[in-house]
């Protein structure tokens, strides 16, 4: 799992990297470094499983985070989540 990090207001402070990993990996992978960015901050989770597309939206309003965006990547999705408590 490789993580990186950047500033606050330039993207995500930490991206979360599950390529190969079948769902619910990514999503318990994401909430397990939730806690790693602050409240209003934006937490990214690479995934290339297509139900990610599903279950990370289903995820934010299920445990109520912000689904932000999903960015098309070479291979999968970037999904981007505002930690909001």
């Amino acid at each position: 799992m490789e993580v990186s990090e950047r500033p606050i207001g330039q993207g995500p402070r930490v991206t979360v990297e599950a390529v190969g990993r079948k769902c619910p990996i990514p999503i318990i992978m994401l909430a397990a470094r939730l806690h790693e960015v602050p409240i209003g901050a934006v937490i990214a989770v690479t995934a290339d499983d297509p139900a990610a597309s599903a279950d990370m939206p289903a995820w934010c309003r299920m445990k109520m985070h912000e689904f932000v965006a999903e960015h098309p990547l070479d291979r999968g999705s970037a999904f981007h989540i505002r930690r909001m408590y």
